[in-house]
């Protein structure tokens, strides 16, 4: 036995927050000036307004507070967060899973708070990631462009079931029913046409030469009731687009000041402007905070978790991350997936074999490992390894040996591997 040296985390004067949508606890914990090692403890309560969190921080500067911890209570601790920020403190988020309170101990607010403060006066958690001001605008615009995207396409979809139940089979003809073929025939439907022939003639481009078949598709019972909720449907699909083009317009200002990184990012395929702009959103640019790649994409969930009990494996299915994050590295696999990319190939090639989920997950690894290295370092360039990446790493001897001993079991013939050759040396006859 040896004898090991061991720094104690201590946290001289901390306080804990407690919250609530309209109350919070707050324990302050500080060194008892009199008693070495002992400590001084005072527990109060605050209402979330913002003048009373302004006596909130005048309290812990009186104090001399240098670190505040809370829970991440729903989005509660917003707003306490960002105006202790503001006043100059070091905030730190706790995720309330790994600061659960120990059985045994009352469940009180108040006593919640205590315990909070114990634990992060001696570090025993983990400081969750909150970006700084401006990554933190930006992220609410993406999320909200994404959100209407999201109405708009729901919208889009109700226009289509309200075809179906007219009878008006247009969406089988027409690839893209909001092209400007198919726009402008759901205007005139809306508008009161209702002859196919002329709904039909409306045809655009390379859709001319399906008119036939376009008369047929326009061919219903499309009534002035369809007609009614078609209009109301068009106008939510138009406003929701013009407010996208707003968003689309303000992201492009708050993304100006990391330009550098939108450049970087681009040069992935199948990564567009607004597309890097989600992903500096919801990874920041400050890849400091995650040692290694691997640390980032186990941050975002999407790395195989491993679950072992009494020495067996057992599978408990993907921990869910950010899904917002998820979201963009999913269309962008998506996109990804029929092109001849390394990217599109890795997602193919495990999809073959293990499913089209966990192909997702191992291409959104491969997929975040290059962010991450192209935001560390403003001098590295993307790369495509191509699609034949993984044949390059094949062993083609070993290949060869192990598929010609599978044709001897088939065929009961010696084959003999030579120079990267087979050669039939002994042939016996089938029974």
């Amino acid at each position: 036995m040896r004898e090991i040296a061991e720094e104690e985390l201590f946290v001289e004067r901390v306080a804990a927050l407690d919250l609530g949508k309209a109350g919070l606890e707050a324990c302050l914990r500080l060194p008892h000036p009199d008693r070495p090692g002992r400590r001084l403890q005072e527990v109060r309560s605050y209402a979330t307004t913002t003048a009373r969190l302004l006596e909130l921080a005048d309290w812990l500067r009186c104090n001399q507070v240098t670190v505040v911890v809370m829970e991440s209570t729903s989005d509660y601790w917003k707003g306490v967060y960002y105006l202790l920020e503001a006043e100059g403190f070091d905030c730190q988020l706790a995720n309330a899973r790994e600061v659960k309170n120990v059985p045994g101990r009352a469940k009180t607010d108040k006593a919640d708070a205590v315990w909070l403060a114990k634990i992060a006066e001696r570090g025993m958690f983990r400081p969750s990631l909150v970006h700084p001001e401006p990554i933190r605008r930006l992220r609410d615009f993406t999320r909200y462009r994404r959100s209407l995207i999201r109405d708009r396409t729901r919208e889009r979809q109700r226009v289509e079931k309200l075809l179906e139940d007219a009878q008006i089979k247009l969406s089988s003809v027409i690839s893209d029913l909001f092209g400007v073929s198919g726009r402008a025939m759901l205007d005139a439907l809306a508008a009161g046409q209702r002859d196919p022939a002329a709904l039909a003639d409306l045809a655009r481009a390379s859709m001319r030469g399906k008119i036939a078949v376009l008369r047929e598709a326009l061919t219903g019972f499309f009534t002035d009731h369809h007609a009614m909720l078609l209009t109301m449907m068009l106008d939510n699909i138009d406003r929701l687009t013009a407010q996208v083009t707003v968003l689309e317009q303000r992201i492009e200002e708050l993304v100006a000041p990391f330009c550098h990184q939108v450049e970087q990012l681009t040069t992935i395929p199948c990564v567009g402007r607004f597309t890097a702009a989600e992903l500096i959103a919801e990874l920041g640019v400050d890849m400091t905070r995650f040692p290694t790649a691997g640390h980032l994409v186990s941050w975002a969930k999407f790395c195989p978790n491993t679950h072992e009990s009494a020495g067996k494996t057992k599978p408990k299915g993907r921990i869910k991350g950010n899904p917002w994050l998820a979201a963009s590295i999913g269309n962008t696999i998506g996109a990804l997936t029929r092109t001849p990319t390394f990217l599109g190939a890795r997602y193919r090639r495990v999809a073959r074999r293990r499913g089209k989920g966990k192909a997702m997950v191992a291409a959104g690894n491969s997929l975040l490992t290059s962010v991450y290295h192209l935001l560390s370092d403003p001098t590295t360039t993307y790369h495509d390894l191509g699609p034949y990446h993984h044949d390059t790493l094949i062993n083609r001897d070993r290949r060869a040996r192990h598929l010609a001993a599978a044709l001897e079991a088939v065929t009961g013939q010696t084959i003999l591997i030579r120079d990267g050759r087979a050669q039939i040396i002994d042939s016996q006859q089938a029974a």
